[in-house]
């Protein structure tokens, strides 16, 4: 399993998600449409990073320091459903929201990578690929058929939307925050019986619930769909060294820097600022690279590489 899913990551800032019951897991018509809110312009700006990971017993436990508004919101977990969008069946996909700058950081956290043609991380994102490819088919069918449009698709639309109709750093906030909000997290395991499933967006959106990299595949297809340039978004592999396994986020170059969008918070934290994290893979339209050498991230003082189980 890439990650534990750990219920404290999105409960931190979240009520409980509402109880479902009686619907079928194969069938995308059952879920509520949702609505995106406007984005508070604190929670976008925010610099304010997670404090350092504490144990408590075999499960981590994080500190997090998030904006003040979003407690008041996280207590009516309803507002952010309601229905989509009517706008879906003219929704065309929009022109990049900006270039790359002159001088870009090539990949995250300033690291070269090489590519990798085989194993296990390249297998699942090969499958995962091609499911988001289908995934692709429906939603332009949407765009030409919004009544009959699954409502996993139309919530999903529906954050596309909202992240188009801004710009910028605001974008990219807004899609974070939407799909954190959206997905209950939950293990590969508790959900499928398997230690490790990658999920296409419309099937995360269809149960509701993924663990870590359900979440941020989902984001990285939101984000090109809201017109960010391809190479300007990846899925990123990490060794988080606190909790000793993998996590997946997914990062967006803007300004010719990149910034991390966590499903365990909703600030946007800059590559290098990572709590402490080794990356591994980098995942994009171009296939599977690994990190080399592998560096320590955000590693607090006098940690170093050789600390980290791999």
């Amino acid at each position: 399993m890439l990650c534990r899913v750990a219920a404290w990551t999105v409960t931190a800032v979240l009520v409980v998600w509402p109880v479902r019951s009686g619907y079928d897991a194969g069938t995308l018509d059952e879920f509520a449409t949702v609505s995106i809110a406007p984005v508070p312009a604190h929670e976008l700006a925010a610099d304010q990073l997670p404090n350092q990971p504490e144990h408590q017993g075999d499960n981590p436990v994080v500190a997090l320091v998030t904006p003040p508004a979003i407690d008041a919101e996280a207590q009516d977990r309803s507002a952010f459903r309601g229905e989509a969008a009517t706008q879906l069946a003219t929704l065309e996909p929009a022109e990049p929201a900006y270039r790359r700058s002159p001088a870009p950081v090539e990949q995250p956290f300033g690291l070269t990578s090489t590519p990798v043609n085989s194993g296990d991380v390249v297998t699942k994102w090969n499958g995962v690929e091609a499911r988001i490819r289908a995934d692709n088919e429906i939603l332009a069918r949407c765009r030409d058929d919004a009544k009959n449009c699954p409502k996993a698709a139309q919530n999903f639309l529906a954050i596309v939307a909202q992240g188009r109709a801004l710009s910028g750093r605001a974008r990219i906030g807004a899609i974070n925050r939407a799909v954190n909000l959206s997905i209950e997290p939950m293990s590969d395991m508790a959900q499928w019986g398997v230690p490790d499933r990658w999920s296409p967006p419309l099937e995360t959106f269809t149960t509701g619930k993924g663990d870590c990299e359900d979440y941020a595949i989902a984001k990285y297809v939101a984000l090109t769909a809201a017109g960010i340039d391809a190479d300007d978004v990846k899925l990123i592999i990490v060794r988080n060294i606190e909790a000793n396994e993998d996590h997946a986020v997914t990062t967006v170059r803007i300004d010719g820097d990149w910034i991390v969008l966590d499903n365990r918070w909703l600030t946007l934290v800059a590559d290098v600022d990572m709590p402490k994290v080794v990356p591994l893979f980098v995942l994009d339209d171009q296939g599977v690279k690994r990190f080399a050498p592998p560096a320590l991230i955000g590693a607090r003082q006098g940690a170093t590489p050789a600390s980290v189980a791999y």
